[in-house]
Order: structure tokens, then sequence, then C-alpha cells
């Protein structure tokens, strides 16, 4: 019976992590993560629209109260924005690299390419 108790007390200390690792996010913490998302966003001074597309995969509504919470903080304190210094555009995701060409396509092109042969005119 103990046996039994303790293998299912071990089960449900580790149900947050099968969560997670099954794709079924804790609502609690999407909200979280997301106010923090836009206090960082509004500290940062970047605009609503930035944040949105920097944290594409957030809960926009979440960073939306994040960043007007941190707004209201900031006016009340009289706190200055601190400018990121890693520039969007390097946050970005680097582009794809190009696609190979198949060989057919290779060949075809080359084709196109080369210049037309002369007859001879002599033989």
């Amino acid at each position: 019976m103990k046996t039994i108790l303790l293998a299912v007390a071990l089960l449900l200390a580790g149900c947050d992590q099968l969560k997670e690792r099954a794709g079924i996010h804790d609502p609690a913490r999407v909200e979280a993560d997301g106010k923090a998302i836009g206090g960082a966003c509004r500290n940062a001074g970047r605009g609503l629209e930035d944040c949105y597309r920097l944290n594409a995969d957030a809960s926009k509504a979440a960073i939306y109260a994040g960043w007007k919470e941190m707004n209201e903080y900031m006016t009340k304190n009289s706190m200055e924005v601190i400018e990121p210094t890693i520039p969007p555009e390097a946050l970005a995701p680097p582009a794809p690299p190009p696609r190979k060409k198949s060989r057919k396509a290779d060949a075809e092109e080359g084709s196109a390419h080369a210049p037309a042969k002369e007859k001879d005119a002599g033989h």
C-alpha cells in the first residue's frame, strides 16, 4: 500500500512538467510571461506593435496588460526609458538559406546560358 501511495505521489509531483511537454500550457504562467514581456518592452521604450512583432508567440492581451501596468508605474515614479542595447533587427530570426537547385534545373539553366555553337561550313 505504501509503495502505491509513493508511486502516485511521485507521478503527481511531475504533472506540471508532463503538461508542458505535452503542449498543455498553464494559463497563469502564460499570463505572467506575457505581462513580464509587456513590462520589459515598455521599460525599454518599445511600442506595443514592436513588442507584439518581437514576441509573436506570446499572448497579446497579456503583453498589453504588462505594458500598460509598466507605463502607469513609470509615469507615477517619473522613470526614464532604458534604451535597448540590441536593435530589433538583430533579434529577428535569420533568413532561410537559399534553396538548392535540382540537377535537372542546373542542366537546363546551363544550356540556356551557353553560347550557340557555330556550324562547320567546310565539313
